[in-house]
């Protein structure tokens, strides 16, 4: 095995489409020219969620600095993706914190790793971190994930889409 095919198997591309549901996730859909496009990956060596990004300073809250609204977005997503695709489970976000270590300035490549840390039926917890380039973690989080099934899932995205249904129609 050459080890271009090694590295495929180790490191997955995580897509919306794959899991059969039109999405238009702010942080993670390729689609949505209004997000942030970031694409996430499973890396099932180490079992870890993973994206690196590099945000401009429209995404600045101070200058020259990465909101950190966003900062708390790309941490959430980071762990709802760990949640799908370590945890095998759709799951929504009960709590979450997080902490502020260091800057994450605009137009500087970072990365984002999330981890389960525990999960039963009732309850998933992750872990996130953003991570700079000099390998420091500059983000930290933690969230409590509460899995919902695929049935409630479906349930949910054909609620919100014939919301949108209606909502169209009468335009």
């Amino acid at each position: 095995m050459g080890s271009g095919t090694a590295v495929a198997e180790v490191r997955r591309r995580l897509h919306n489409d794959d899991w059969g549901y039109e999405t238009n996730c702010f942080v993670c859909e390729q689609r949505n020219e209004s997000g942030l496009r970031i694409p996430f990956f499973h890396d099932t060596e180490h079992d870890v969620v993973e994206a690196v990004f590099d945000l401009g300073d429209v995404y600045s809250g101070a200058p020259t600095l990465v909101h950190g609204g966003l900062q708390l977005a790309i941490l959430d997503e980071a762990m709802a993706w760990a949640t799908i695709a370590i945890a095998g489970k759709w799951a929504l976000t009960s709590t979450s914190s997080a902490r502020f270590l260091g800057p994450v300035h605009v137009d500087v490549e970072h990365r984002v790793v999330a981890e389960v840390v525990d999960a039963d039926a009732e309850s998933i917890s992750t872990a996130a971190r953003i991570v700079a380039p000099d390998g420091r973690d500059v983000t930290t989080a933690a969230a409590s994930f509460v899995p919902i099934g695929e049935a409630v899932a479906t349930r949910l995205i054909d609620e919100v889409h014939d919301e949108h249904r209606g909502f169209l129609a009468d335009e």
